[in-house]
């Protein structure tokens, strides 16, 4: 579902898995050029896949995750997350306009060349005609960045490059 893929790149894939604010703080991720697969089904690689490319460093990385902790304080009534052993999980419940989508995930890696997650979802009521859905989002550290880029870059799936720093810094403010 392309809301849900587009919240998933959002607040997990572009935001260094950029969520509200949790007890439990997610790791930070290795500087440089990561590689995100997103996709909806459960298999190991995720079925209709879009990928992206991201360059990052220590503050857009940062700057991204505290983006997605203010989206969530806006969206979300219910925001938790706990360690299971070595993976991460989420369980949220949050706003999509008239809809209450109720989300469980775990992520899974190190995030130091690899992370996972796998979502499922409900939405109510329906959203744009789905009652529930899966998502899966690999990714992995691909090196440093390339010449021509610079932290918080992103190179979507059909070629169009933006940079989600200069995106956040250009919103307006509440």
């Amino acid at each position: 579902m392309k809301i849900r893929l587009s919240i998933a790149v959002a607040c997990l894939g572009a935001g260094a898995i950029a969520c509200p604010a949790f007890a439990l703080d997610f790791p930070a991720r290795k500087p440089g050029l990561w590689e995100i697969q997103t996709g909806e089904g459960t298999g190991k690689s995720p079925a209709g896949a879009h990928t992206m490319q991201q360059c990052i460093d220590a503050a857009s990385d940062k700057a991204m995750r505290d983006m997605g902790q203010g989206m969530g304080k806006d969206m979300c009534s219910r925001q938790e997350l706990r360690a299971d052993g070595a993976r991460l999980v989420m369980d949220s419940v949050c706003k999509i306009g008239n809809t209450t989508a109720t989300s469980h995930a775990v992520l899974s890696g190190d995030f130091g060349s690899a992370y996972r997650m796998e979502s499922q979802s409900t939405y109510n009521p329906p959203l744009m005609g789905r009652a529930e859905g899966t998502s899966v989002m690999e990714a992995k550290w691909i090196g440093p960045c390339k010449a021509d880029q610079k932290p918080g870059d992103m190179v979507m799936s059909n070629g169009m490059k933006m940079n989600m720093l200069e995106m956040m810094s250009n919103r307006p403010k509440k």
